[in-house]
């Protein structure tokens, strides 16, 4: 089998980075080109230690690897990541150029006059004299700088390589002839899950419409006006798809698929979706920052498996591990997932500990995921091995409880986090956003729950809050609620 590449400090090394603050708002719409070369033929099936296809001889472009990173970040946010990333150029909106340092060759303000004629012109040619000395790009250089969500700690600097964004690619296929889907993205481009489906449409020679940020009503109108085919979304936007009363006034009968990804996504909310939208295939899928390939469905079967995030993607390798003692273990069991194969990350970058403690020595790659498989070969997740509620001897999944209160008819969206017990050590909290008009109380809420659950996993205590604090990929801030929590010191918020 062979070896992921291992840590040490070959993560930190490489070329000076370009930094990308990406635009808020996108210009839109954005296609790529019809004359766009097809796709390379489809990869074995689940083949798991067979490695992409190579590239032949070495590609002619820039050797230059670019850190991306949202325009909301803080100045001092700004400044972590430029340590990590060390750029010599940023390509940034003027809203946002404040926020950096001095670089060595400055920034380069996207939404000028002057960058957008720059746009407008025809692409270079081979013998222009700019592409004269450019450096030759193998598989293993440096590619790209992704952050890490910052959700368990200090936001660490991922390098992938171009071996790691070709792998991502290479299984990307158009699912049935015919023309090419336009895909609408409402996903920041400067996550993983946004930035491996971009590079996957592009791939498919897809055309592409960006978005400077969600809105529903938005989205959908864009869904109507560009007819798009395929969405993808985080489960927050599902979740509003299922219950928004948005979706009679629009005409989305050209959506085809649905992609999902970023956060785990109930059974229930799968299958309202299904019931909602009969001919659109809702597809789930896993990666991580630290690796552009994970799980995911292939066909109409595969997405029937509700609750689950497909089987394991091309030239992928997994295991299910005791996170206490390290052993392998069977289908139906519940452990840490580990990853192993072409499209994990080199390393985090100027961070040989988080590297060493991230990727053992044969290269597999510990997510941090409480998942099993099942006998069919299903992925499931259960929830974040470090967001496990400790109750007495027992430990709660956050996730298993907000898929059932997300369930609840006057819930519009709903949190659990652990608060601290003098005697359970931790409960669970729920944090609840009612629909509008709604009028359910905390007793009702806790009754809820305790009926469809063992005692150990009741909801102890109920807060009412106006909206949910994620991330850009719709993961719960859970640490902005535990401190709102501990700072109030009550139920009622």
């Amino acid at each position: 089998m062979a070896s992921a590449p291992k840590p040490g400090p070959s993560a930190a090394s490489g070329p000076p980075s370009l930094s990308l603050l990406l635009p808020s708002p996108f210009r839109s719409p954005t296609s790529s080109s019809p004359s766009s070369p097809p796709p390379p033929p489809p990869p074995p099936r689940r083949s798991s230690s067979t490695p992409p296809p190579a590239t032949g001889s070495p590609t002619r472009a820039s050797s230059r690897n670019a850190g991306l990173s949202r325009p909301s970040s803080s100045a001092s946010e700004i400044r972590h990541l430029v340590g990590l990333s060390k750029p010599v150029l940023a390509f940034v909106t003027s809203q946002a150029a404040h926020k950096l340092p001095t670089l060595r060759h400055g920034t380069i303000l996207i939404d000028s006059p002057e960058f957008e004629s720059v746009l407008s012109r025809t692409g270079l040619r081979e013998t222009d004299p700019v592409l004269r000395n450019v450096n030759r790009v193998t598989q293993a250089d440096p590619a790209t700088i992704l952050y890490s969500s910052g959700t368990t700690g200090r936001v660490k600097g991922v390098l992938m390589t171009h071996g790691n964004m070709i792998a991502g690619v290479a299984g990307a296929r158009q699912p049935e002839p015919g023309p090419k889907p336009v895909w609408l993205f409402p996903l920041p481009l400067f996550h993983v899950y946004g930035f491996a489906s971009i590079l996957r449409a592009f791939g498919m020679g897809a055309t592409v419409v960006l978005m400077g940020k969600f809105e529903l009503q938005a989205m959908l109108k864009a869904v109507e006006k560009y007819r798009v085919g395929l969405l993808p979304v985080s489960p927050p936007v599902v979740l509003a798809l299922v219950k928004s009363e948005l979706i009679g006034k629009y005409d989305l009968s050209s959506l085809r698929t649905v992609m999902c990804g970023g956060a785990p996504l109930g059974k229930e909310v799968s299958q309202r979706f299904q019931q909602q939208f009969p001919n659109v295939e809702l597809v789930q899928g896993y990666a991580l920052t630290e690796s552009l390939l994970g799980s995911r469905m292939m066909g109409p079967d595969e997405t029937k498996q509700y609750g689950s995030i497909g089987r394991l993607a091309e030239y992928m390798e997994a295991k299910i591990v005791n996170p206490v003692t390290g052993e392998a273990l069977p289908p139906g069991c519940k452990g840490e997932l580990w990853l192993h194969g072409p499209a994990i990350m080199k390393g985090y970058v100027g961070d040989e500990k988080a590297t060493a403690e991230t990727l053992d020595p044969e290269g597999w790659l510990k997510t941090g995921d409480l998942c099993y498989f099942d006998s069919e070969g299903f992925l499931y997740i259960v929830d974040r091995l470090k967001e496990l509620i400790k109750y007495k001897a027992y430990q709660v999944p956050p996730a298993e409880l907000e898929h059932l209160l997300q369930s609840h008819q006057q819930i519009a969206e709903a949190a659990v986090i652990p608060y601290p017990d003098e005697e359970a050590g931790q409960v669970p909290m729920a944090f609840v956003v009612r629909k509008p008009g709604a009028c359910v109380a905390e007793s009702e809420i806790m009754d809820f729950i305790a009926e469809q659950v063992a005692p150990y996993k009741k909801i102890r205590r109920v807060a009412f809050i106006s909206s949910i604090p994620k991330n850009p990929a719709g993961k719960i801030l859970r640490r902005e609620l535990i401190n709102h929590a501990l700072s109030a010191g009550s139920a009622r918020l």
